[in-house]
């Protein structure tokens, strides 16, 4: 757990190694305002992973942001279908970061 102090203000990021990780920070945390989700993770991948994110009603409005190194053509409808909300590609802009996490905190 680490607190990021941006120009935008201020916000604890949580990480996980993989998605089981993630799944359990969830249901230990279920307040969370958004995910950012690395598509390649270990045991079980961010698509799994968002799939069963989804399958929870309590999430089903959570805000997930994919984050994929695989910039190939349908990567993004693949990502969206799995239940992402938008997806960003590798390397990360962080403007447009910010620009996508301002447009998913604030609706």
């Amino acid at each position: 757990m680490a607190d990021a102090r941006t120009k935008y203000g201020e916000m604890q990021v949580l990480s996980a190694e993989n998605g089981k990780d993630a799944i359990a920070m969830l249901q230990k945390m279920p307040d969370l305002d958004i995910v950012l989700m690395d598509v390649m993770m270990p045991e079980m991948d961010g698509y799994q992973t968002m799939r069963a994110i989804r399958k929870q009603s309590r999430f089903k409005n959570l805000p997930i942001i994919s984050l994929t190194a695989k910039a190939m053509k349908g990567d993004r409808e693949k990502c969206l279908e799995a239940g992402a909300s938008d997806y960003i590609t590798k390397p990360v802009d962080t403007e447009q970061l910010f620009s996508l996490l301002r447009v998913w905190l604030y609706r």
